[in-house]
């Protein structure tokens, strides 16, 4: 069987502001039911990358291809923006009723009267939001405005969906209920997505795969996993989340096991690709483990340090423990596992993390 066409296709493109290169990429493609997240700094292309795609911003430089066909006119462009649809961070709504924001673009692409309302009704019911069909636009809560955005670009029924951080103003409860609803949609549905975010929670739950981009290029590409726990430099590490990135040099390897001088010590990694002599060991704070007394014996192959406690704050359903080992070192913990720790600030404490939870980066960075 002959695989399907990518459904959007970049070749070389480039973007500017002024004489400032904003946007530079060799290649990309999205393919028919993938769902990317965009990540990065502000400033680092996402939006730029979301209006390149949409047909919305035209390149300096380069081509770009829906299913194959080169966008080189006018009647190309509309020709495949008539199948894409975009969702922002701010609704947008008409000042009418709910009913007629979702019919909008269906009246717009020449849709029958008796059509329209089985389709809008179809997605305003899927959004939950049904009852507010004769409600005005002007009174609906952020989160109703928002529903109310996506059935109207979902209605459409578009080939791909584009969505520039539409959850960012929400309340958390509402953020995860529309997500929830949105995320059902997109797979019954089997259409493209493009999500730009900040919430790397977001990113993995929805994504196919995740870009993370800086200064307008591509710093890495992969599925959810791949990116949170293999980033391929410091720059991509911090900003997932990894927030344990200690600076060290390679000693040596023996017994299956690499060790590594670091300013608290040494540790010793069963990471199998070592990227050179000097290195960055990445740890994810869930990964450390914090207790008061006796080492547990399950523990013992692992690296052991000790640490000082220099604060704790809240994180969500977690507790972040901040602690001197001769380095900063963070921890998540549960609640109930604090509590039952008594952990103080100001007091000692061991710490251990396993080998295998040491991800080894190349220790000087082409991004910064």
């Amino acid at each position: 069987m002959k695989p399907s066409l990518p459904l959007i296709t970049l070749e070389n493109i480039k973007i500017f502001r002024g004489r400032v290169k904003v946007l530079d990429l060799p290649t990309f493609s999205l393919n028919q039911r993938e769902m990317i997240s965009l990540i990065g700094p502000n400033g680092s292309g996402k939006s730029t990358l979301l209006l390149t795609l949409n047909g919305l911003l035209k390149p300096a430089a380069g081509k770009i291809l829906f299913k194959g066909r080169v966008l080189d006119s006018n009647q190309a462009l509309l020709e495949s923006r008539r199948r894409m649809a975009m969702v922002f961070q701010e609704p947008l709504l008409f000042d009418t009723t709910v009913f007629n924001n979702v019919a909008s673009g269906l009246k717009i692409r020449g849709i029958k009267k008796e059509k329209i309302r089985t389709r809008v009704m179809e997605y305003l019911e899927r959004f939950n939001i049904g009852h507010l069909a004769g409600r005005s636009a002007r009174k609906l809560s952020g989160g109703e405005a928002q529903r109310t955005s996506l059935a109207r670009a979902l209605a459409t029924e578009p080939e791909v969906l584009f969505l520039d951080e539409p959850f960012s103003a929400l309340d958390p409860p509402t953020r995860q209920s529309i997500i929830t609803d949105l995320e059902r949609i997109i797979r019954e549905t089997g259409l493209a997505a493009v999500l730009v975010t900040h919430d790397e929670t977001e990113a993995i739950r929805l994504s196919d795969r995740i870009l993370v981009l800086n200064r307008g290029e591509i710093v890495q590409t992969g599925e959810p996993r791949e990116i949170m726990n293999r980033p391929v430099n410091r720059f991509v590490a911090e900003f997932v989340g990894m927030e344990n990135v200690i600076p060290g040099q390679v000693l040596g390897k023996s017994q299956g096991r690499v060790s590594i001088s670091i300013p608290g010590g040494i540790i010793r990694t069963s990471a199998a690709d070592i990227p050179g002599e000097k290195v960055y060991c990445g740890i994810r704070p869930e990964k450390i483990q914090v207790w008061k007394g006796e080492s547990p014996a399950a523990i013992a192959d692992e690296n052991v340090f000790q640490g000082r406690v220099t604060a704790v704050s809240s994180n969500g359903p977690f507790l972040k423990v901040f602690l001197d080992c001769g380095l900063p070192l963070s921890a998540y913990m549960s609640r109930e596992i604090l509590a039952e720790e008594k952990i103080k600030t100001g007091d000692t404490y061991s710490i251990a993390f396993r080998p295998e939870d040491i991800h080894l980066m190349p220790g000087e960075d082409e991004i910064s």
